[in-house]
């Protein structure tokens, strides 16, 4: 009898651990992301202080412009949060806020603010749950994620995002989308401010 209940018990635990590897996918080109006119869910950050942060409710209070990045390991992400900065002042001239987020521990993020020079906020998703239920996080292969390790301080992400931006509503509510499975790719800054000028 406890050798039956011990192999049912067994099985649960294994069915629990496949059914949320499921939940991620592998690859990239495999996510299922939130649509246009889908609102966000809610979400609780941590900012370069380890100080959570509802991030709805800074939403609730500017139009905004939300970007995933992989991290501030990663080169591309870096050009990607450098050029923000440098389109920041005519992205909060059309009445948008930028904030960025990634799955970095939260010790990571002040070296990326003075690396790119960042006047917006960067806040740390650090176990991946908020990239996850936005539909855009993929489980890194074991090469990518050493890599991390060894660019890092702190905890290593078991998830990444695709390189996303979100523009929305103070409702929260996506009014555009730019999601590129490719992470060599990303939105252009022009592409990026004729959109905030036409977005409704």
């Amino acid at each position: 009898m406890k050798t039956k209940t011990i192999k049912l018990l067994a099985f649960f635990f294994l069915t629990s651990i496949l059914t949320i590897d499921a939940q991620t996918p592998q690859n990239p080109e495999d996510i299922s992301p939130l649509l246009i006119g889908e609102k966000l869910p809610e979400a609780i950050l941590l900012d370069e202080n380890g100080e959570s942060v509802n991030l709805n409710e800074e939403i609730a209070k500017k139009n905004t412009v939300l970007v995933f990045y992989r991290g501030g390991w990663c080169p591309y992400c870096n050009m990607q949060l450098a050029g923000l900065a440098e389109s920041e002042a005519a992205i909060l001239e059309l009445g948008y806020q930028i904030i960025a987020v990634s799955p970095d521990d939260y010790r990571n993020l002040k070296p990326s603010v003075e690396k790119n020079k960042t006047s917006y906020k960067l806040y740390s998703d650090a176990d991946g749950s908020f990239i996850k239920n936005l539909g855009i996080g993929f489980t890194p292969s074991e090469g990518t994620t050493n890599y991390i390790a060894k660019k890092t301080t702190g905890k290593t992400t078991d998830v990444l995002p695709v390189p996303t931006v979100l523009v929305l509503n103070k409702s929260g509510e996506i009014l555009f989308e730019y999601i590129s499975p490719n992470y060599k790719q990303r939105i252009s800054h022009e592409l990026l401010l004729a959109v905030l000028k036409n977005v409704q």
